[in-house]
Protein backbone atom coordinates (compact mmCIF):
# COMPACT_ATOMS: atom_id res chain seq x y z
CA UNK A 1 0.00 0.00 0.00
CA UNK A 2 1.27 3.45 -0.94
CA UNK A 3 1.05 5.53 2.25
CA UNK A 4 2.10 8.81 0.60
CA UNK A 5 -1.47 9.92 -0.32
CA UNK A 6 -2.60 9.25 3.25
CA UNK A 7 0.22 11.31 4.75
CA UNK A 8 -0.42 14.12 2.27
CA UNK A 9 -4.15 14.13 3.04
CA UNK A 10 -3.69 14.48 6.79
CA UNK A 11 -0.74 16.85 6.60
CA UNK A 12 -2.22 19.31 4.10
CA UNK A 13 -5.91 18.78 3.39
CA UNK A 14 -7.61 17.55 6.54
CA UNK A 15 -8.10 18.66 10.15
CA UNK A 16 -9.64 16.01 12.40
CA UNK A 17 -10.09 18.45 15.26
CA UNK A 18 -12.08 20.83 13.13
CA UNK A 19 -14.17 18.06 11.58
CA UNK A 20 -15.27 16.72 14.96
CA UNK A 21 -16.13 20.13 16.36
CA UNK A 22 -18.49 21.35 13.67
CA UNK A 23 -21.57 20.17 11.82
CA UNK A 24 -22.48 16.52 12.18
CA UNK A 25 -18.92 15.70 13.21
CA UNK A 26 -20.12 16.67 16.68
CA UNK A 27 -22.55 13.75 16.59
CA UNK A 28 -19.68 11.35 15.90
CA UNK A 29 -17.60 12.83 18.72
CA UNK A 30 -20.44 12.70 21.24
CA UNK A 31 -21.27 9.11 20.37
CA UNK A 32 -17.63 8.00 20.50
CA UNK A 33 -17.34 9.59 23.93
CA UNK A 34 -20.37 7.81 25.34
CA UNK A 35 -19.37 4.42 23.89
CA UNK A 36 -15.83 4.73 25.26
CA UNK A 37 -17.07 5.93 28.65
CA UNK A 38 -19.37 2.97 29.17
CA UNK A 39 -16.52 0.48 28.63
CA UNK A 40 -13.39 2.16 30.02
CA UNK A 41 -13.17 2.24 33.84
CA UNK A 42 -12.35 5.51 35.64
CA UNK A 43 -8.80 6.85 35.88
CA UNK A 44 -6.90 4.19 33.93
CA UNK A 45 -3.98 4.11 31.49
CA UNK A 46 -5.27 4.67 27.96
CA UNK A 47 -3.25 4.18 24.77
CA UNK A 48 -4.68 6.42 22.04
CA UNK A 49 -3.37 4.85 18.82
CA UNK A 50 -3.69 7.06 15.77
CA UNK A 51 -4.62 9.86 18.16
CA UNK A 52 -3.79 12.60 15.64
CA UNK A 53 -3.44 16.01 17.28
CA UNK A 54 -5.15 15.01 20.51
CA UNK A 55 -8.85 15.55 19.88
CA UNK A 56 -9.73 12.45 21.92
CA UNK A 57 -6.78 12.65 24.30
CA UNK A 58 -8.03 16.02 25.51
CA UNK A 59 -11.36 14.78 26.83
CA UNK A 60 -9.81 11.54 28.08
CA UNK A 61 -7.47 13.63 30.23
CA UNK A 62 -10.43 15.70 31.43
CA UNK A 63 -12.09 12.42 32.43
CA UNK A 64 -9.12 11.61 34.67
CA UNK A 65 -7.23 9.08 32.55
CA UNK A 66 -3.50 8.86 31.91
CA UNK A 67 -3.08 9.05 28.13
CA UNK A 68 -0.22 8.02 25.87
CA UNK A 69 -0.84 9.07 22.26
CA UNK A 70 0.81 7.28 19.34
CA UNK A 71 0.49 8.56 15.79
CA UNK A 72 2.24 7.74 12.53
CA UNK A 73 2.69 11.38 11.51
CA UNK A 74 5.38 13.44 13.28
CA UNK A 75 3.38 16.61 12.54
CA UNK A 76 0.42 15.23 14.47
CA UNK A 77 2.56 14.26 17.45
CA UNK A 78 4.18 17.70 17.50
CA UNK A 79 0.79 19.40 17.51
CA UNK A 80 -0.52 17.08 20.21
CA UNK A 81 2.55 17.83 22.34
CA UNK A 82 2.11 21.56 21.85
CA UNK A 83 -1.53 21.27 22.84
CA UNK A 84 -1.35 18.83 25.75
CA UNK A 85 2.32 18.32 26.58
CA UNK A 86 2.07 20.43 29.72
CA UNK A 87 -0.31 17.92 31.25
CA UNK A 88 1.40 15.59 33.71
CA UNK A 89 -0.74 12.63 32.61
CA UNK A 90 -0.05 13.00 28.88
CA UNK A 91 2.75 11.68 26.69
CA UNK A 92 3.02 11.25 22.92
CA UNK A 93 5.30 9.51 20.47
CA UNK A 94 5.53 8.67 16.80
CA UNK A 95 4.64 5.06 16.09
CA UNK A 96 2.84 2.56 13.88
CA UNK A 97 -0.29 0.68 15.00
CA UNK A 98 1.24 -2.49 13.53
CA UNK A 99 4.37 -2.27 15.72
CA UNK A 100 3.57 -0.19 18.78
CA UNK A 101 6.48 1.31 20.75
CA UNK A 102 4.81 0.21 23.99
CA UNK A 103 5.68 -2.62 26.44
CA UNK A 104 3.58 -5.75 26.84
CA UNK A 105 0.54 -5.53 29.14
CA UNK A 106 1.30 -1.91 30.07
CA UNK A 107 -2.07 -0.16 29.51
CA UNK A 108 -5.63 -0.74 30.66
CA UNK A 109 -7.38 0.35 27.46
CA UNK A 110 -6.39 0.73 23.82
CA UNK A 111 -8.26 3.01 21.44
CA UNK A 112 -7.93 2.43 17.69
CA UNK A 113 -10.12 5.31 16.55
CA UNK A 114 -8.64 5.65 13.09
CA UNK A 115 -5.72 3.32 12.28
CA UNK A 116 -7.93 0.59 10.81
CA UNK A 117 -9.31 3.10 8.30
CA UNK A 118 -6.04 3.16 6.40
CA UNK A 119 -4.83 -0.45 6.54
CA UNK A 120 -6.15 -1.83 3.29
CA UNK A 121 -4.52 -5.26 3.71
CA UNK A 122 -6.27 -7.58 6.14
CA UNK A 123 -2.92 -8.85 7.42
CA UNK A 124 -2.02 -5.32 8.47
CA UNK A 125 -5.34 -4.83 10.23
CA UNK A 126 -4.86 -8.08 12.12
CA UNK A 127 -1.36 -6.93 13.07
CA UNK A 128 -2.85 -3.78 14.59
CA UNK A 129 -5.42 -5.79 16.53
CA UNK A 130 -2.72 -8.17 17.78
CA UNK A 131 -0.53 -5.29 18.88
CA UNK A 132 -3.47 -3.92 20.86
CA UNK A 133 -3.88 -7.36 22.44
CA UNK A 134 -0.18 -7.44 23.30
CA UNK A 135 -0.01 -4.09 25.07
CA UNK A 136 -3.31 -4.20 27.00
CA UNK A 137 -3.50 -5.96 30.36
CA UNK A 138 -5.50 -9.20 30.71
CA UNK A 139 -9.11 -8.14 31.09
CA UNK A 140 -8.32 -4.78 29.50
CA UNK A 141 -10.44 -3.26 26.77
CA UNK A 142 -9.70 -2.57 23.10
CA UNK A 143 -12.05 -0.21 21.26
CA UNK A 144 -11.65 0.01 17.49
CA UNK A 145 -13.47 2.14 14.96
CA UNK A 146 -14.00 1.50 11.26
CA UNK A 147 -15.61 3.24 8.31
CA UNK A 148 -18.70 1.45 7.04
CA UNK A 149 -18.58 -0.24 3.64
CA UNK A 150 -21.54 1.82 2.38
CA UNK A 151 -20.33 5.23 3.56
CA UNK A 152 -19.22 6.62 0.20
CA UNK A 153 -22.52 5.57 -1.41
CA UNK A 154 -24.59 7.33 1.25
CA UNK A 155 -22.29 10.35 1.40
CA UNK A 156 -22.38 10.63 -2.38
CA UNK A 157 -26.17 10.86 -2.24
CA UNK A 158 -26.17 13.31 0.67
CA UNK A 159 -23.57 15.60 -0.93
CA UNK A 160 -24.66 15.07 -4.58
CA UNK A 161 -21.20 13.73 -5.49
CA UNK A 162 -22.81 10.56 -6.82
CA UNK A 163 -23.90 12.48 -9.92
CA UNK A 164 -20.22 12.72 -10.89
CA UNK A 165 -19.11 9.67 -12.94
CA UNK A 166 -15.64 9.79 -11.39
CA UNK A 167 -17.10 9.49 -7.90
CA UNK A 168 -19.46 6.71 -8.97
CA UNK A 169 -16.44 4.74 -10.15
CA UNK A 170 -14.83 5.16 -6.72
CA UNK A 171 -18.02 4.01 -5.01
CA UNK A 172 -18.28 0.95 -7.26
CA UNK A 173 -14.84 -0.19 -6.12
CA UNK A 174 -15.66 0.57 -2.48
CA UNK A 175 -18.75 -1.62 -2.59
CA UNK A 176 -17.00 -4.44 -4.41
CA UNK A 177 -13.73 -4.63 -2.46
CA UNK A 178 -13.84 -2.24 0.51
CA UNK A 179 -10.66 -0.57 -0.76
CA UNK A 180 -11.30 3.14 -1.23
CA UNK A 181 -8.92 4.92 -3.59
CA UNK A 182 -9.17 8.50 -4.80
CA UNK A 183 -7.18 8.91 -8.03
CA UNK A 184 -8.65 12.39 -8.52
CA UNK A 185 -6.88 13.81 -5.48
CA UNK A 186 -10.02 15.77 -4.59
CA UNK A 187 -9.78 16.10 -0.77
CA UNK A 188 -13.57 16.01 -0.45
CA UNK A 189 -13.43 12.39 -1.59
CA UNK A 190 -11.08 11.23 1.19
CA UNK A 191 -7.89 9.25 0.73
CA UNK A 192 -6.75 5.63 0.53
CA UNK A 193 -8.77 3.63 3.05
CA UNK A 194 -10.54 0.40 3.86
CA UNK A 195 -14.31 0.36 4.43
CA UNK A 196 -15.50 -2.56 6.59
CA UNK A 197 -18.65 -4.57 6.33
CA UNK A 198 -20.31 -4.65 9.77
CA UNK A 199 -19.48 -8.32 10.32
CA UNK A 200 -15.80 -7.91 9.40
CA UNK A 201 -14.75 -5.75 12.32
CA UNK A 202 -15.66 -8.17 15.14
CA UNK A 203 -14.38 -11.08 13.05
CA UNK A 204 -10.95 -9.43 12.89
CA UNK A 205 -10.94 -8.87 16.66
CA UNK A 206 -11.83 -12.50 17.29
CA UNK A 207 -9.18 -13.80 14.90
CA UNK A 208 -6.58 -11.65 16.67
CA UNK A 209 -7.38 -13.38 19.97
CA UNK A 210 -9.70 -10.87 21.61
CA UNK A 211 -13.16 -11.51 23.05
CA UNK A 212 -15.79 -9.26 21.49
CA UNK A 213 -18.21 -7.47 23.81
CA UNK A 214 -20.24 -5.59 21.22
CA UNK A 215 -20.26 -4.01 17.78
CA UNK A 216 -22.35 -0.88 17.34
CA UNK A 217 -23.16 1.75 14.77
CA UNK A 218 -21.96 5.18 15.84
CA UNK A 219 -24.15 7.80 14.16
CA UNK A 220 -27.12 5.87 12.82
CA UNK A 221 -29.08 7.55 10.05
CA UNK A 222 -28.59 11.10 11.33
CA UNK A 223 -25.18 11.54 9.71
CA UNK A 224 -26.77 11.52 6.26
CA UNK A 225 -29.42 14.15 7.05
CA UNK A 226 -27.32 17.30 6.84
CA UNK A 227 -29.96 19.77 8.16
CA UNK A 228 -29.81 17.95 11.50
CA UNK A 229 -26.48 19.66 12.16
CA UNK A 230 -28.41 22.67 13.45
CA UNK A 231 -30.01 20.48 16.13
CA UNK A 232 -26.55 19.98 17.65
CA UNK A 233 -25.96 23.69 18.19
CA UNK A 234 -27.55 25.29 21.25
CA UNK A 235 -30.71 23.31 21.92
CA UNK A 236 -29.96 20.52 24.39
CA UNK A 237 -33.37 18.89 23.94
CA UNK A 238 -33.02 18.65 20.16
CA UNK A 239 -29.43 17.45 20.49
CA UNK A 240 -30.56 14.67 22.81
CA UNK A 241 -33.23 13.58 20.32
CA UNK A 242 -30.59 13.19 17.59
CA UNK A 243 -28.25 11.29 19.91
CA UNK A 244 -31.01 9.00 21.10
CA UNK A 245 -32.00 8.21 17.51
CA UNK A 246 -28.49 6.81 17.09
CA UNK A 247 -28.50 4.98 20.42
CA UNK A 248 -31.74 3.09 19.95
CA UNK A 249 -30.56 1.39 16.74
CA UNK A 250 -26.84 1.11 17.53
CA UNK A 251 -26.90 -2.68 17.96
CA UNK A 252 -29.70 -3.52 15.52
CA UNK A 253 -28.08 -5.98 13.08
CA UNK A 254 -30.26 -4.97 10.14
CA UNK A 255 -29.23 -1.31 10.52
CA UNK A 256 -25.51 -1.49 11.29
CA UNK A 257 -24.74 -0.77 7.65
CA UNK A 258 -26.49 2.58 7.93
CA UNK A 259 -23.96 4.26 10.24
CA UNK A 260 -20.97 6.03 8.77
CA UNK A 261 -18.76 4.47 11.44
CA UNK A 262 -18.73 1.21 13.37
CA UNK A 263 -17.14 0.45 16.73
CA UNK A 264 -16.17 -2.96 18.05
CA UNK A 265 -15.38 -3.29 21.75
CA UNK A 266 -13.32 -6.30 22.82
CA UNK A 267 -11.24 -7.49 25.75
CA UNK A 268 -8.04 -9.42 26.23
CA UNK A 269 -8.89 -12.73 27.90
CA UNK A 270 -7.42 -13.26 31.34
CA UNK A 271 -4.38 -15.46 31.02
CA UNK A 272 -4.04 -14.84 27.28
CA UNK A 273 -0.46 -14.78 25.95
CA UNK A 274 0.92 -11.48 24.70
CA UNK A 275 0.84 -12.74 21.11
CA UNK A 276 -1.53 -15.37 19.72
Amino acid sequence: MDEAPIHHHYDTAYDEDQRLRQGLGRLELARVQEIVRRHVPPAVRVLDVGGATGVHAEWLLDDGHTVHLVDLLPSHVSRADARLGGHERFTATVGDARALPVPDASVDAVLLLGPLYHLTDRADRLAAWREALRVVVPGGVVIAMAINRFTSLFDGLAQSALFDPAFRAIVAQDLATGVHENPTGDPRWFTTAYFHRPEELPAEATEAGLVVRETVGVEGMAHWIKPLASALDDDDDRREVVLDAARVIEAEPTLLGLSSHLITVATRPSGAPTAP
